[in-house]
């Protein structure tokens, strides 16, 4: 983080006549799952200057102020012609709003959901609005000859694309980027920024993988150079292996054999940002998802994805006393068209009542559906201490899918005995038993762990292996902290098999263990042999797990006379 929280606008020639206004936080901006690595964010901006002159995706509200003061001081905006939108949401309304006030002859140019989008947030604001249907092209002058590609998906229904062949840039809207700030504008030495990016890929591109997809194969016939991303550094040095890197992820995610359909409207997006957290606990325990924005999809497509699916979540705002017309549409698809075997589960935002939760709660119920979890039930926005229950329940619900299809699929042949002879003599590597402890504001996680060496002396140094479903996973990333509570055999039972227990989203972990708040501030408990106090350095993607590479900052014995206790299995298959 930096030492000076305050905002500003960074701005920086990236090619002929182009210059990118790097409006920038060093803190969290939102409460959205996507922001919770806590490393600030930059909403991108750019100028081109031909003979006319077009700016491209202003920031949000948040920005507002500076940033048009920034664009003042560089040109004059009653020469203003375009303002180009990528997408369009409410907090970025409020600066484009600011801007027509300014500059009233500027003509917007954006998809037909940013339109409709446009005339709903600035309903009493006269509008000059060219909509972009297809591959259409704009000419700037000077060789600015901007070409504009849709590439939607259900977050971003309004989603637009736009290359300019004349410097090669790409301009990406939400593809590609991070939430990270810093000095750097272009990402020299870009494998600094692999978690931060494969982080903001899993929150906002995994559960529309489909879209992403075929967004990637539209781009994939422009010769980009650059892309000019909406978040973060720019991407030139690391085009290639970041293009490969979406099309690896993407294909892991359409490889999965169970499904979700996450099907949801939202008013304000806070219905949207619920749906987000979902489906991230989703596709961490290795479970697909398949978004669907009801608000844009056809009855066909839904039909299709519900053919497919799994299990099935329906989330709705309350608007009026009532869910809004495109989701009793989609419910009366689902009540139609599928198996009542499906498991399911319902949620929504809402301001003064929550009568559309209820409406589909009883829906579903009346007809014989069972439910994944609780209706969830958020009223205004979600804190993280929510989206931290929406994301564990979002898992919860994925692996009870997985488990239910294990069962229906039974034994479908057995191990050879060479694997089998592998498993046994894996099985046989003992593991230290231990807890992993970790505290980031409200949020408080711990698992049981036994997958633990050391693994450096200078500095003194472990690794921990953590599975991707286990909850405390999101809160292990770089720099965070945690304490490795190392258990006393004899006196583990107890500790081991709290922790053992499943826990409910959101459940306090510690309720009846002894603990002590550590010099990082996570918790020690205080029955243990000895602990660890860590910092992460470093995470390696293993397989079904991620190995986290940590440096010890100090740690106490706390039983003089104890050893630890160990954790002898008989497979390599299981813990």
């Amino acid at each position: 983080m930096s030492p000076n929280p305050a905002k500003d606008v960074q701005v920086f020639p990236i090619a002929a006549n182009t210059r990118v206004m790097r409006s920038r936080t060093w803190e969290r901006l939102k409460f959205e799952i996507e922001y919770a690595l806590q490393k600030g964010t930059t909403a991108n901006s750019y100028l081109i200057e031909g003979d006319k002159t077009a700016l491209i995706d202003p920031p949000g509200e948040s920005f507002t102020e500076i940033f048009l003061a920034a664009l003042r001081e560089r040109i004059d905006l009653s020469q203003l012609d375009y303002l180009i939108l990528g997408h369009l949401n409410p907090n970025r309304g409020t600066t484009i709003k600011a801007l027509l006030e300014l500059a009233p002859q500027l003509k917007l140019v954006c998809s037909n959901p940013g339109a409709i989008s446009l005339r709903k947030i600035l309903s009493e604001t006269e509008l000059n609005i060219t909509v972009i249907k297809g591959e259409e092209t704009l000419d700037l002058g000077k060789g600015h000859h901007l070409e504009f590609l849709l590439t939607p998906n259900p977050r971003y229904p309004d989603q637009l694309c736009t290359y300019d062949p004349k410097t090669q840039v790409l301009y990406t809207d939400k593809l590609f980027g991070a939430h990270v700030c810093g000095e750097q504008v272009f990402d020299e030495g870009w494998t600094v920024y692999n978690e931060d990016r494969r982080y903001y890929f899993d929150c906002l591109m995994a559960p529309h993988a489909r879209q992403i997809e075929a967004a990637l194969d539209k781009i994939a016939g422009k010769n980009a150079k650059i892309y000019a991303t909406g978040h973060g550094p720019l991407v030139r040095y690391s085009l290639t292996e970041l293009t490969l890197d979406y099309r690896a992820w993407l294909k892991n995610q359409s490889d999965r054999d169970v499904t979700v359909a996450l099907i949801y409207a939202s008013a304000y997006g806070n219905t949207a940002t619920i749906a987000q957290a979902l489906a991230r606990g989703i596709t961490k325990a290795g479970v697909g998802v398949e978004s669907i924005n009801a608000e844009f999809a056809e009855p066909e497509e839904i039909k299709a994805i519900l053919t497919k699916a799994s299990g099935i979540m329906v989330g709705s705002p309350t608007l009026g006393g009532h869910a809004p017309t495109q989701i009793q549409t989609a419910l009366g698809i689902i009540l139609a068209n599928t198996d009542k075997t499906k498991l399911v589960g319902v949620f929504g935002s809402f301001g003064w009542s929550g009568e559309a939760i209820d409406l589909l709660e009883s829906k579903f119920r009346n007809a014989g559906y069972s439910f994944g979890f609780e209706p969830i039930r958020v009223k205004f926005k979600p804190t993280d201490l929510i989206l931290k229950t929406c994301e564990e329940t979002g898992t919860d619900f994925a692996q009870a899918l997985k488990k239910s299809q294990k069962v229906r699929k039974g034994k479908q042949g057995t191990i050879t005995s060479e694997s089998d002879r592998t498993e046994q003599a894996l099985g046989r590597i003992v593991g230290s038993l231990c807890i992993v402890t970790t505290k980031f504001h409200e949020l408080k996680g711990a698992m049981l762990a036994s997958w633990v060496s050391q693994a450096t002396f200078n500095p003194p140094g472990i690794t921990v292996a953590v599975a991707k479903e286990r909850a405390i996973e999101s809160l292990l990333h770089l720099d965070s902290n945690f304490v490795l509570n190392i258990l006393q055999e004899g006196k583990h039972l107890g500790l081991m098999k709290h922790f053992l227990k499943p826990f409910a989203p959101g459940e306090d972990r510690f309720i009846g263990v002894a603990t002590e708040e550590a010099e990082n501030g996570c918790p020690i408990l205080t029955d243990a042999l000895a602990y660890v106090e860590c910092q992460i350095k470093s995470r390696l993607e293993c397989g079904d797990h991620w190995v986290i590479y940590a440096t010890a900052t100090q740690g106490k014995l706390l039983q003089s006379e104890g050893i630890t206790a160990v954790h002898h299995r008989k497979s390599g298959s299981h813990y």
